[in-house]
C-alpha cells in the first residue's frame, strides 16, 4: 500500500537555511531515509544526505526527526500516522555543511585526545591473558557505531558551544570507561585523565544519551557513573591518600 507523505526538511549551509515542505509517495514497511531518497530521485537531486549501509551499522545518517535525534534508516514511517508531517533537520550540536549533512570533525578530534591502551608486559610464553569476564565487562561499550546521536543530544555542548574545547562527550567517555576497566591496560590515570581532561565532571547525567542510543548501550548506568565513582574513590578515598602522603614522605 502507498500513499502520500508530508516531509518538511531543511534545506541549506553555513550560511543559512530554511524548512521546505514536500509531498513524496512511500511505500508501506519504508523508513524515513526511502522517503528522502525517493524525494531525491524525483524532486530534489541537490538534496545532501549521509548514509552509507541502511542497515543501522555504520551511523552515517544521523539527524533529528521531529526534533529527536535518530538514525534514518532505522525510523520506520510506520511510527508515525500517514497523516502527520515529518520533519527532518540536520544534527543542531555540530556546524551544517549542507541540508541534512553536518560537520562532525569535533569527535574525530576528542578521539585522537584520548590515550590509546598500553599493554603490559607479557606473560612467560609470550602471550596475553584475560579472563572471559573481563572480555564480557567492556563487550557492551565496543558495539558503539559512532552515529554521535548521543553526543548531539547532549545538552553540555549542544547548548553551550564554548563548552566544547573542554567537553568530550558521552561517545568518548564510553571509550574511556572500556579502557579503565580492560585487564591489559596497563595505564592507571584514566579516571584522572576522564576528569581533567574529558570533562567528566560537567555531565549531570540525565541519561538522555542513553535514551538515543541506537545500540541501546547504557552509557551513563554503566560507563558516566562508574567513571564518576572512580574518580572519587582515588581523590577522596582516605587509604589511598594516606598511601601517598607515606610514599611522599619516603621519597
Amino acid at each position: 500500500m502507498s500513499y502520500d507523505l508530508k516531509l518538511r526538511v531543511w534545506r541549506g549551509d553555513q550560511d543559512g537555511g530554511d524548512l521546505q515542505d514536500y509531498t513524496v509517495e512511500v511505500s508501506e514497511g519504508e523508513v524515513v531515509l526511502d522517503a528522502l531518497h525517493r524525494l531525491q530521485a524525483t524532486q530534489t537531486g541537490d538534496l545532501a544526505i549521509r548514509w552509507n549501509c541502511k542497515a543501522g551499522k555504520c551511523g552515517s545518517c544521523s539527524a533529528e526527526i521531529n526534533g529527536r535525534p535518530r538514525l534514518m534508516c532505522m525510523t520506520r514511517l510506520s511510527d508515525f500516522e500517514p497523516s502527520e508531517t515529518i520533519t527532518v533537520t540536520p544534527m543542531r550540536t555540530f556546524p551544517v555543511i549542507r541540508d541534512l549533512v553536518t560537520d562532525v570533525s569535533f569527535n574525530y578530534r576528542k578521539a585522537r585526545e584520548l590515550p590509546y591502551a598500553e599493554l603490559g608486559p607479557r606473560d612467560a610464553d609470550g602471550k596475553r591473558r584475560m579472563a572471559q569476564v573481563d572480555v564480557e565487562r567492556g563487550q557492551e561499550f565496543r558495539k558503539c557505531i559512532e552515529c554521535f546521536l548521543c553526543q548531539d543530544v547532549c545538552h553540555v555542548v549542544r547548548d553551550h558551544e564554548d563548552n566544547k574545547d573542554a567537553f568530550a562527550g558521552p561517545r568518548f567517555f564510553i571509550r574511556a570507561a572500556e579502557l579503565d576497566m580492560h585487564p591489559l591496560d596497563a595505564r592507571d590515570d584514566r579516571a584522572n585523565f576522564a576528569r581533567d581532561s574529558q570533562g567528566l565532571g560537567m555531565s549531570n547525567i540525565t541519561k538522555c544519551c542513553s535514551d538515543v542510543c541506537p545500540e541501546h548501550i547504557k552509557i551513563t548506568d554503566n560507563a558516566i557513573i562508574p567513571m564518576k565513582e572512580r574518580v572519587v574513590d582515588r581523590k577522596y578515598d582516605p587509604v589511598r591518600w594516606l598511601g601517598k602522603t607515606i610514599t611522599r614522605r619516603k621519597d
